[in-house]
């Protein structure tokens, strides 16, 4: 159980919550409704393998970046209590169980799977050569409601894009909040960020344009269905004034609140209101 429990905060299963409701949103919207219980249970377990994935290889390839990092110090392959040659196995079992499901659903998700792979994973390359990295984790995770999408429907025809352009300035601005607390490190290290970049002050203003962006392209991607996804509109907006409300440049202390709680309720409202609002639909 302490095995478990080390690799369960290795791979951040909790963050699992930032993706999974999109691609499960994704599905719904092609399905009117929910998918069934066969392609809901492959767009499950193939998005938290993939997540496993990159999760774990950017623990892998960020190790001794991490091990120098005070924050990351303590992390399990940083210490070494979890070996590197376990890990990569994990990253080729998890890959290999994501394209097995991608199989599973339909042929386009299985062709698609390649180039979901190469941008999760290769998002952890990136800090080392551009500060817009945050965008590309952004565009890695704005695959998540296509997956669900495809895995439905079989074919990207009507595909709400302004969905993916949300999920994508959403993710990037959480990260840059996020990537507030390595500021000082990332420019010791010679790492590229946006907070490396323009400072904490100037990297929340950004993050907080990143936002309305990404709740201009939520409202835009679901204007259309109704009351109820209206009001969790309403309420992931909320969730995304709040969180940066509580983070300044010269106070980073609730910053945990603001990337896990407020934005896990952001991704968790709209799903739920857009199954809502499809229920009242029929």
């Amino acid at each position: 159980m302490s095995r478990l429990k080390l690799w369960l905060e290795t791979i951040k299963i909790s963050h699992s919550v930032f993706a999974l409701p999109f691609a499960l949103m994704g599905a719904f919207l092609a399905a009117g409704g929910p998918p069934g219980w066969r392609v809901a249970g492959w767009t499950v377990l193939a998005a938290v393998a993939v997540r496993t994935a990159a999760m774990t290889f950017n623990r892998l390839v960020d190790r001794r970046l991490d091990a120098a990092n005070p924050r990351t110090a303590a992390r399990a392959l940083a210490t070494g209590a979890i070996p590197a040659r376990e890990a990569w196995l994990v990253v080729a079992v998890s890959s290999a169980v994501f394209v097995t499901a991608c199989a599973a659903l339909n042929p386009l998700t299985l062709r698609i799977a390649p180039i979901v792979l190469a941008l999760t994973l290769g998002y952890s390359l990136t800090k080392r050569f551009t500060a817009l990295a945050h965008l590309v984790l952004g565009a890695a995770l704005a695959l998540a409601p296509v997956g669900g999408w495809v895995a439905t429907a079989g074919t990207l025809d009507g595909y709400p894009v302004a969905l993916s352009l949300a999920v994508a300035f959403w993710v990037a601005g959480f990260d840059v909040v996020y990537a507030c607390l390595d500021e000082a490190y990332d420019r010791r290290a010679g790492l590229h960020s946006i907070p490396a970049r323009l400072g904490k002050a100037g990297a929340l203003r950004l993050a907080r344009g990143f936002h309305v962006l990404a709740f201009a392209g939520f409202a835009w991607a679901g204007w259309n269905l109704g009351l109820p996804f209206l009001v969790g509109l309403v309420l992931a907006g909320l969730a995304l004034a709040y969180e940066h409300a509580i983070v300044r440049a010269d106070d980073l202390s609730r910053i945990q609140v603001s990337f896990l709680t407020m934005n896990g309720l952001v991704s968790a409202v709209l799903f739920a209101a857009t199954w809502l609002s499809l229920a009242v639909r029929g």
